[in-house]
């Protein structure tokens, strides 16, 4: 008996593997709610499973498990690396602890609106930004750079903050990314790193005073219940990185390669086109400011504050990352001037 059961295995492993040669099943984790009306993640990877169905008739299929189904949004990142699931969109905070050079995209106040954001990752940096990833991590295949929900706002219970000033003594939960704790207390405020299940009960119980986050996700949140004061700083844009199982994907025709790819262009335009209806809807920026007060800063408000946090925030990557990361934020750098002053003529 154990050796027919040894020898259904083989013949088990052995037609998998062959209908991974031939196509097969896209696992696709994610850590979002599973509503593609209500979360630019799910609104890409609904695209991608749909346009990747049809594409390929029915040769290569998706299936998309949501909010951390799978495990966690760095969880994910393993289980695309060992080919457990094939397909991930990863935050900058969960790819950190496999590739720290994400980092870099955490230039504060870099850009100065969602078209720049663009410019970069769709052209040569994102280009670049995603063959050093293959580079690093070997078994998978990048396929774009999906919006989380826009520019970071930042929310508080103590007071309006419109000045370097107003951020004094206020305690802002940040991730576990040490960029991100640097650059709150740049601004002058105390760092508190928690976890995204902690949030809301630490604003609820004033473990915390504030945290940062997009404002689709402040208001999917529910922040405003625990939060008084809104701004909209603008400081950080952080997108997903979509990844997928490199030997899956070379495993796949030529043609199934290039749907899949078209299918994550048009993942990545969906997330951004729900994440600007989101903040112009009642379940963004315009519902918000019936719960909580909004402080949009002036253009010389948000360079005092890019003038307190960039430097601290170059000096931790020159300290704290390698060279080609040194290097990577130059071009960075030159790639959202760039595109600033294109956004800006247009």
């Amino acid at each position: 008996m154990k050796h027919i059961l040894t020898s259904v295995a083989l013949t088990a492993t052995m037609m998998a593997s062959t209908a991974l040669a031939e196509g097969g099943v896209i696992k696709f984790g994610h850590d979002n709610k599973t509503d593609p009306f209500e979360n630019p993640a799910h609104a890409c990877t609904a695209v991608f499973s749909n346009l990747v169905n049809s594409g390929t008739n029915g040769s290569v299929s998706v299936e998309v498990f949501g909010s951390n189904q799978l495990g966690s949004a760095a969880e994910h990142v393993q289980q695309v690396r060992d080919g457990i699931i094939q397909a991930t969109l990863t935050s900058t905070g969960a790819l950190a602890s496999y590739y720290p050079r994400i980092d870099v995209l955490n230039l504060p106040f870099a850009f100065n609106g969602n078209a720049a954001t663009y410019e970069v990752f769709d052209g040569e940096f994102g280009e670049a930004l995603a063959a050093d990833i293959e580079a690093e991590l070997g078994d998978v295949v990048v396929l774009g750079f999906p919006d989380t929900g826009g520019f970071f706002a930042v929310t508080n219970s103590q007071r309006p903050i419109a000045d370097l000033k107003d951020f004094d003594g206020i305690r802002i939960r940040t991730m576990t990314l040490p960029s991100h704790q640097k650059i709150v207390q740049a601004l002058g405020a105390e760092a508190y790193p928690l976890s995204w299940g902690e949030v809301y009960s630490g604003l609820q119980t004033g473990v915390i005073d504030g945290q940062m986050n997009p404002v689709p996700i402040i208001s999917f949140a529910n922040f405003a219940e625990v939060q008084q004061y809104l701004t909209l700083t603008n400081h950080l844009f952080s997108p997903y990185t979509f990844m997928i199982n490199r030997a899956f994907f070379e495993g796949l025709s030529e043609a199934e390669q290039a749907t899949i790819r078209t299918a994550a262009e048009n993942c990545v335009t969906a997330s951004r086109g729900l994440s600007r209806i989101i903040e112009a809807s009642d379940r963004g920026l315009a519902g918000l400011m019936d719960q909580i007060q909004v402080t949009a800063l002036s253009a010389d408000q948000r360079a005092a504050m890019a003038a307190a946090t960039q430097p601290a925030f170059e000096a931790h990557v020159q300290e704290n990352l390698d060279a080609k990361a040194n290097e990577l934020l130059t071009s960075f750098k030159t790639a959202v001037d760039g595109a600033n002053s294109a956004s800006y003529l247009d």
